[in-house]
Parts: structure tokens; sequence; C-alpha cells
């Protein structure tokens, strides 16, 4: 496996990291215990190093999996996981963001202890919190790296006005975004620019769009009540219809290549910057290889033109989240002192 250093934080990772969520959350599918840390296993075996978490995850029952599945290897890994919603210990409910210096460390020493680590090696603030300045919560940050709970901070779909202000008090080793051929909106909000200047690395979620650039969905594809997929306006019937055009183009130049359309979804944003670490989920070894394999696809210039030609002449149908989840992305915390 190829490595890469997020942005300029010294935090070197494998090229395609693994995005454990699914493994115990949101999909209808989901894997026991011991299924997901053979699978997280297996993961470390063919080279990855990146694996992301986040308390919100269960909650709380997949930080359990990836520190039991890479206890073992502890010091060949980098851990990845977030704070920022307000649960419930007891009824582990969600009640929504919540980053106030008390959550976020109150957050650190679940997670710490769920994981079985010391030191987390990236914590990301998970959304923006608007009552909260984001001063505060860099700040926070800051104690947890002084205290050694905490190596390297991160953030995850916050505006890039917030990403700056966050900067200016504690650099930002990462920037977790969506970020695929089906959602390019980081190269035109000013986050992918930021990344570049600040020289923050970006770690793509959902880079081959919730599954359905694998080419295994159709209009005919319908999740059940458990699958968070279905209430995303992307994936209805009609949008799906619509967005099949992007996966033909995947197919075509797969074909071409001897790959598969995840495969090209995934080189393309390697392609994209030398700091860019997507982070696919998956609960099928098969899956788990073909999207490593990705990393060993060189996509030529000639490709690369061919596919932005054709890409932008395809209009992507449907919303990314539904409008709860929307509204929290792109967020901007209140001034200091506020």
């Amino acid at each position: 496996m190829h490595s890469r250093e997020l942005g300029r934080s010294g935090l070197q990772v494998s090229a395609v990291g693994l995005g454990c969520m699914g493994i115990s959350f949101s999909y209808a599918t989901q894997l026991s215990k011991e299924d997901g840390v053979r699978l997280i296993r297996d993961a470390v075996g063919r080279g990855v190093t990146l694996f992301d978490t986040a308390e919100v995850y269960g909650p709380f029952v997949n930080e359990e999996v990836v520190g039991e599945a890479l206890l073992p290897f502890r010091d060949q890994v980098v851990i990845a996981t977030k704070f920022g919603f307000d649960i419930d210990f007891a009824t582990r409910e969600n009640r929504g963001v919540n980053s106030r210096p008390e959550r976020i460390r109150q957050a650190v020493e679940g997670s710490l202890k769920r994981l079985g680590i010391e030191t987390i090696d990236l914590l990301y603030q998970h959304r923006v919190d608007p009552k909260v300045p984001i001063e505060d919560v860099a700040g926070t940050v800051k104690t947890l790296i002084a205290d050694g709970k905490v190596r390297h901070f991160g953030m995850s779909e916050p505006g890039v006005t917030t990403l700056r202000r966050a900067h200016a008090v504690l650099p930002v080793a990462a920037l977790q975004n969506e970020y695929s051929l089906w959602w390019r909106a980081p190269e035109t909000n000013g986050i992918l620019a930021a990344c570049d200047e600040l020289g923050i690395g970006l770690v793509p979620y959902s880079p081959l769009g919730k599954g359905f650039l694998t080419g295994a969905m159709s209009k005919e594809t319908r999740f059940g009540e458990s699958d968070f997929r279905s209430t995303i306006p992307r994936f209805s019937p009609d949008a799906m219809e619509k967005n099949q055009l992007l996966v033909d183009l995947l197919k075509q130049v797969a074909g071409e290549k001897g790959a598969t359309p995840a495969q090209i979804a995934l080189a393309w944003l390697l392609a994209q910057r030398p700091f860019i670490a997507p982070i696919p989920g998956t609960t099928k070894l098969a899956r788990l290889e073909e999207n490593i394999a990705a990393a060993d696809i060189q996509l030529t210039e000639a490709d690369l033109r061919r596919i932005e030609q054709a890409a932008s002449q395809i209009e992507i149908a449907g919303e990314r989240y539904a409008p709860q989840q929307l509204a929290m992305v792109g967020r901007d915390a209140p001034p200091a002192g506020a």
C-alpha cells in the first residue's frame, strides 16, 4: 500500500483508509463484533493504516469494535475518531451537536476507554456547533494535545471561515469532507483551496457515493428503513436513474483499464491532490481488496481530462443529505467571546 502525508502535519497514512462506520451503524447490513474485528484486521494485513470511527457511531459500539481489532497493531496504525454530539450515556440518545469544552473532554475520555488506547491519533470535530466559538473548541483540543491524550486535530464539514479561524488557534491536520465525482463542492466552496494554502490533509468520506459509484445499484434498488440512504434524496429512484450516467462513465473507463467503477472513482480522487486519503467503507472482504487495489491504478493526464470533460456534462440529481443532516454541514461557529 502506498502512503501519503496528510497536508503538512507529518501524519503518514495509507493512501486508502477504512471508514468503519458501516460495520455497525447506519446501513441495513451490519456485522457482528467478531466479523467486524476480523474485517478490520484483514485491512491491516493488506496495508491499511488509517481507520476512522466516531463516538456517535452506534453510539459507542463502533469504537469498541475498532479498539479491539487494532489493539495488537497499535504502533502500526492511525486511529481517527470524532466528538461533537450530545449523547445521553444512559439512553444513547443523540440530542444534537455539542462542542462545549466540558463535553469535548468527556467525549475524549470515553473514546480513549472504548478504543483501549492512551492517545487518539486524529481527533475530529464531527460537526460545527453554531453555539460554541471555534476558538474555544480548538483551544480545548490544544490542551488535550498538551496532556498527551490527542496527537492531531481535525474537522469534518466546517464552513471555510470557521476552518481558517480554527487553524489560526491550532493547526488542523486533516479535514474530513464528502468529496467524490458526484459531490465536488470542495472544489468550488473554498475548502480544497484552504487545504492547499494551509497544508491541511483531506480525508474524503463517502468517496464511492455511499455505494452508488460501485455500479451495484440501479433505480430498482430499494433500501430498508434502517438504512439511512432511504432518507436521502439522491437515492430516490428518479435521482438514481439520472445519476446512472456517471456510473456509465466510470464503467466505460474501468473497462478500458481492466478495473472496476469503484477503483476508477477512487483513483480519480487520489489523482486530485497528493494529500488526499479517502476512507471508503465496506462490510465485505472482496470490496475491501477492490478498494485497496485502487491505489495502484494510474490515471494519465489524458484519462483525467476525459473524465473531467464527460463528468462536466452530467448534472447530478438529488441532495446528498436529508434536510436535517444538510443543515449541519458547511456551518460557521459564532465569533470568539460571543
